[in-house]
């Protein structure tokens, strides 16, 4: 891998197959909960498998500015590992300066819960990626419970929170699945009197709900509802996160398209709510597979294995299920571009909201391999084709967007020729050894 510019590297094709056992880095979403549930209880969280990374980065810098004390150490294996101790009771402090949460948009829309509770002025920003990102969304049910955001009437950043002492509970049907949405109302919930509670119209992630409980709250978790019970003041707890499934879901992918690979993934969450990019790859025909082989809290995690798949095949991916796999998109999507036949990803209007317009990306990145896919209305359509032949000197913008730095950089080592991509520093947000993970499986 050679860089050319600052911004840009050339990603040269596998020396061979990719063979052997690996690990990826910390959970980002469980290790983003892990430091702001430890920031806002009362005593020390031992924290372990932390994800070291911009986004969770801006996390802990974050709720440093808020009054906790964060003791993490860089471990042999890359992760953060130490104590954290909360401001608890007390509350947070009142930051000198606005909360820069970098390209996070899960630390801009957690805080905004965490601090709902606090009569304290909180101004949020981030970079310019983050300030064209809906927030909106947050606000809004966090007004209704007594929150104030100004300006009034703002869509993203930079915004100033001003909490109460006095919120009251809500009872909330989301128009979307979203975690970090729902996540922001129970953390709410926790500073109200009574029962908060999140119905969406399909299951997202519940990292939260199944987290809490180990801090002291008392929560309920179905498959579309969650629940929290107020007022509750978190303690403090022990933390593992396991392996990302989404930086996982790179390696994997990777295997199926790479002849003759065979990889084994240890310790990865297995959650239901985030192992759906597994269950369609299996519907394509992948060889992937999954073996639970332990807990972390409330959380399974366990090793999946997947193998080079010659014959892949389309299938359709229903609006339910979305959620269960929204970050590993523009990957699968790459798959199904080797697929027979058309595979189809329902209601994937989120993509427009990433870190970038992730929709329009993926269409634009496949069209450069020769590769027709476009989308009706929400749905995103890809028509494979099972003997694709890269063309040569590729050049892929990653609109600075990790998750389509990492799919087009795969594009580059499974194919024949060396690929070039802009920004690809922006994996640094989640998987920082991505390129290190992937040449030590080369046999």
């Amino acid at each position: 891998m050679n860089a050319i510019a600052p911004d840009e590297l050339v990603i040269e094709p596998l020396a061979g197959p990719l063979l052997g056992t690996t690990s990826v880095p910390g959970d980002k979403s469980i290790s983003h909960r892990s430091v702001l549930f430890s920031a806002m209880a009362e005593g020390t969280s031992q924290v372990s498998g932390v994800l070291d990374s911009g986004d969770v980065r801006s996390s802990i810098a974050a709720v440093q500015q808020l009054g906790a004390q964060v003791a993490l150490e860089k471990q042999v294996d890359g992760s953060l590992a130490g104590g954290i101790t909360g401001w608890g009771s007390a509350g947070p402090t009142q930051p000198t300066r606005a909360l820069d949460c970098g390209n996070s948009g899960t630390t801009t829309r957690l805080l905004m819960g965490v601090l709902a509770p606090w009569d304290i002025a909180v101004t949020l920003d981030g970079d310019d990626s983050l300030r064209r990102r809906p927030m909106r969304r947050i606000y809004a049910p966090l007004m209704k419970m007594g929150v104030t955001f100004t300006p009034a009437g703002s869509e993203g950043l930079p915004v100033t929170e001003k909490g109460s002492r006095h919120l009251k509970a809500l009872s909330y049907d989301s128009p979307m699945a979203s975690a970090q949405l729902k996540t922001a109302l129970l953390l709410a919930g926790l500073g109200a009197e009574g029962e908060t509670r999140v119905c969406e119209p399909a299951a997202s992630r519940n990292h939260t709900e199944l987290m809490l409980p180990q801090f002291g709250a008392q929560t309920t978790a179905g498959e579309r509802t969650a629940s929290v019970i107020g007022p509750c003041q978190l303690t403090a707890s022990e933390v593992h996160v396991p392996g990302d499934p989404s930086s996982a879901a790179f390696i994997v992918c990777a295997a199926v398209l790479a002849r003759d690979s065979a990889v084994q993934i240890e310790g990865v969450s297995l959650n239901p709510a985030r192992i759906g990019f597994t269950r369609t790859l299996e519907r394509m025909g992948a060889d992937v597979s999954i073996t639970r082989t332990g807990m972390s809290g409330k959380e399974p995690y366990g090793i999946i294995e997947a193998r080079w798949t010659e014959d892949l095949r389309g299938c359709e991916i229903p609006a339910d299920k979305i959620a269960s796999l929204v970050d590993e998109i523009p990957v699968l999507a790459l798959v199904a571009a080797h697929a027979h036949g058309i595979t189809v990803f329902r209601q994937v209007s989120e993509l427009k909201v990433k870190e970038s317009n992730r929709l329009a990306a993926v269409i634009e990145g496949l069209g450069r391999l020769g590769v027709d896919a476009w989308n009706e209305g929400d749905d995103l359509y890809i028509e494979g084709q099972p003997s694709l032949q890269y063309p040569c000197d590729l050049v892929f913008d990653s609109h600075h967007d990790h998750r389509l730095a990492m799919t087009w950089a795969l594009v580059g080592l499974t194919g024949p020729n060396p690929v070039t991509v802009t920004g690809f520093d922006s994996v640094k947000i989640s998987y920082p050894g991505f390129l290190a993970s992937m040449e030590g499986l080369v046999r």
